[in-house]
């Protein structure tokens, strides 16, 4: 979808004012439009004070002036003048949220963005203008706080239900969380009013396949395909086909997937995942780490590279990408486990048996967390404990053995 287009959406008092990554909106209408653009395009916008602030008093700079001349130099992508210009306006007169909101973007910008939270903490403190939430929850998912960013997501869609900007930013925050549920939810109302918007369709057809709702993601795959070959095309029908064990048809239309667009979010992670499922594990690992240089927040290369290192005994590099998985998904019961298989490994078992615990508490029928905890019993000469999880992993795969063979049955 052009840039042109998504401005197009906006009240027309901020179109003038909107810059993605300090640029201005216009140089981007030459682009070529697509769908991929659309998570880009939301995590880039700003709000910028549109009245100048005019203010009694004499200074070297009349402040009105000095604001003028921050807002220009930020359009013009000078960020660090205007970051300097808005410094020294904010100086004098602190407690205007506009102008500290409007720090924040140009710090963003400049990818400063522990520093541009701050001051969108401190301007929505000033006024809770639902604009600047808008603007600190795209500095957390640009930083990769998804769920920090989901929070303030839902408060500005509560208050601004028409805007599509932060509904389009929350259902791409659910998809990388793998809230896909969630997604459908969001999106699936959007998509009987909005059924022209690729980039709605897109994330609910990517949504459903990645939920397992492979025959209504079919609808969305060929609504997509009605516009030709693409990339996000592929892409879908890549995954859907993963999803159904045929790795061969996956791996051919991610390859395609890769050509039309390398830099389409989740292609080389999804291409890295037909790879692994074919048997090529050098391949999947250059694909992983492809997809973490475009994006480094990407959850399922962080996982699937610290697998792959594990087994390879690299547990220090390992442990650095599967304790970046779980700092973008918090919590994940596969991604603890497998740092605590990397423990395990490193001989650091008191550790590990811990986290082990932990994990069996939450998920009592995670059988190879069961197995990893025997282990570690058995090393820290706990044979009582150990026995208690081998005989717990026997439950477990014989349940697993008589479920199977009911299914077998019923066929």
């Amino acid at each position: 979808m052009a840039a042109g287009l998504l401005s197009a959406r906006l009240p027309k008092a901020w179109r003038s004012g909107i810059l993605i990554q300090g640029q201005a909106m216009g140089s981007r209408t030459a682009e070529r439009a697509s769908v991929s653009l659309i998570p880009r395009l939301l995590c880039g916008f700003a709000f910028f004070a549109q009245s100048t602030v005019l203010l009694a008093g004499q200074t070297a700079r009349a402040p009105a002036d000095l604001l003028k001349e921050a807002e220009a130099l930020h359009r013009a992508g000078k960020l660090d003048q205007a970051i300097n210009d808005y410094k020294v306006f904010l100086e004098q007169y602190p407690d205007v949220p506009q102008v500290r909101s409007d720090l924040g973007a140009a710090l963003a910008g400049a990818g400063r963005y522990g520093e541009a939270i701050a001051e969108y903490q401190r301007a929505l403190q000033l006024d809770p203008l639902p604009e600047i939430q808008l603007n600190l929850s795209l500095a957390y998912y640009k930083i990769g706080k998804l769920s920090l960013a989901v929070d303030g997501l839902k408060k500005v869609h509560a208050e601004m239900p028409n805007d599509l900007r932060p509904v389009m930013l929350l259902a791409d925050c659910y998809l990388r969380l793998g809230r896909n549920k969630e997604v459908v939810e969001l999106l699936s109302p959007l998509e009987r009013t909005h059924g022209d918007d690729l980039g709605i369709v897109y994330l609910l057809g990517t949504a459903l396949v990645r939920d397992g709702q492979v025959a209504k993601g079919q609808v969305i795959i060929n609504e997509i395909l009605k516009n030709g070959d693409s990339a996000e095309a592929r892409l879908l029908l890549g995954t859907t086909k993963l999803q159904v064990n045929d790795f061969s048809g996956s791996l051919t239309d991610l390859q395609k997937a890769v050509e039309l667009n390398p830099n389409l979010p989740d292609v080389y992670s999804y291409y890295g995942l037909a790879l692994m499922s074919t048997g090529d594990q050098a391949g999947a690992q250059k694909a992983f780490e492809q997809a973490i240089k475009n994006d480094p927040n990407s959850f399922e290369s962080n996982l699937r590279m610290g697998v792959l290192l594990r087994e390879d005994q690299n547990y220090g590099a390992a442990l650095r990408h599967l304790r970046h998985a779980l700092d973008v998904r918090p919590g994940d019961l596969g991604v603890r486990y497998q740092i605590a298989a990397a423990e395990l490994s490193l001989g650091q078992v008191e550790k590990a048996r811990s986290d082990l615990e932990a994990i069996v508490k939450e998920a009592p029928n995670f059988s190879e967390a069961h197995v990893s905890l025997a282990t570690a019993y058995y090393r820290e000469k706990r044979k009582a404990e150990g026995d208690r999880e081998r005989a717990i992993v026997a439950k477990l795969f014989a349940e697993e053995q008589a479920t199977e063979k009911g299914i077998k049955a019923a066929q």
